[in-house]
């Protein structure tokens, strides 16, 4: 009678354990992608101390497939960040100084007529590669800036014609100084829409601070990127990219995601609120972060976490509230904490 008890016994305790451990398996195998971000981030930190926010959604947002905007202050690590990031993928990588004087054409391309054959050729720009940083994209004129506008949305250009596609994959980041605005060009809301995420870069802490400090003063090598080395394959990054677009995304999230985007559009404190896009993006967005997360499907936490760089330059504030001092990430701090997060 006792053996049967305590027979009895470990099947009831083993029951929930098994049911348990079934109910959070993967349905989808992540390993290979948490462990290969998980290297792309030790590649960079050999150079870059703190700014773990910024990493993660280059991370993101490399996942996504999506542009980024990089918003901060001169020293901030920006332009760096981004070369490192390049460094560690086996891919092509190209850098554009945007100044008032570059034309469309140095951008994209242009045709030059050829003697021996007779015909014009088109010789490629700077844009035909898989990883572009375009540093201070402000500094251009409007007329350069829209030369992104097709490359960014549809990533093809159509030159005298002929259309060429962009070989994946194939992600733009962007930088620009919030502070000095003499002689820049504001870009406009058609073409902030582009950007899958506008990333805020503060200052680092004391500590962090300190570390940056030491860090140089006991460098002796004169390029730092020399240390970071590749660890990821253009293969391997569209196969995540796809592995990315499987994660499990629940109705109620998705609703949950609507209600968000619906609440930018109706709130009293913003002149301009977010359009469909933003939906699709803060979807995708929310995806990518499950997946450095280790995780096949999507919770509330990765779409909040998701929202303030999706969101925060495609709203606009009312001017009344701007001249207060709100700002879009207040409010949209306000729209998150009003509505109810799916259980």
């Amino acid at each position: 009678m006792e053996n049967f008890e305590n027979q009895n016994l470990e099947n009831q305790t083993s029951t929930p354990l098994d049911h348990k451990e079934n109910e959070f398996q993967s349905r989808i195998d992540m390993i290979e992608l948490r462990e290969s971000l998980k290297k792309v981030k030790s590649e960079i930190a050999k150079v870059i101390v703190g700014q773990e926010d910024m990493i993660e959604h280059l991370l993101a947002a490399l996942l996504s497939n999506g542009h980024v905007l990089i918003e901060g202050v001169p020293g901030v690590a920006k332009t760096v960040t981004a070369k490192l990031l390049a460094k560690t993928i086996d891919v092509d990588f190209s850098r554009i100084q945007f100044t008032p004087d570059l034309m469309p054409s140095d951008i994209l391309g242009t045709s030059v007529f050829s003697v021996k054959d007779s015909e014009f050729e088109f010789k490629k720009g700077p844009i035909f590669s898989n990883f572009i940083l375009i540093d201070e994209i402000n500094r251009s004129p409007a007329k350069t800036q829209s030369a992104l506008f097709e490359v960014m949305e549809e990533r093809q250009i159509t030159m005298d014609g002929t259309r060429y596609i962009m070989e994946e994959p194939f992600l733009v980041v962007a930088t620009q100084n919030p502070i000095e605005h003499e002689g820049t060009y504001r870009l406009p809301e058609a073409q902030l829409d582009r950007f899958l995420f506008k990333i805020n870069v503060g200052y680092p802490n004391l500590e962090q601070e300190v570390t940056i400090i030491k860090n140089q003063h006991e460098n002796k090598k004169e390029d730092k990127t020399e240390v970071v080395e590749k660890v990821v394959t253009a293969q391997q990054l569209k196969n995540y990219q796809q592995l990315v677009k499987d994660i499990v995304v629940e109705y109620q999230l998705i609703e949950y995601i609507a209600k968000i985007i619906v609440n930018t559009r109706e709130n009293q404190f913003l002149y301009l609120g977010a359009s469909p896009r933003a939906s699709l993006a803060l979807l995708t967005a929310s995806k990518s972060f499950a997946a450095l997360r280790g995780r096949d499907f999507v919770t509330p936490e990765d779409i909040k976490e998701a929202s303030y760089a999706v969101l925060r330059h495609r709203v606009i504030v009312s001017p009344e509230r701007e001249m207060e001092g709100l700002t879009a990430d207040e409010i949209i701090r306000q729209i998150l904490e009003g509505i109810e997060i799916p259980r």
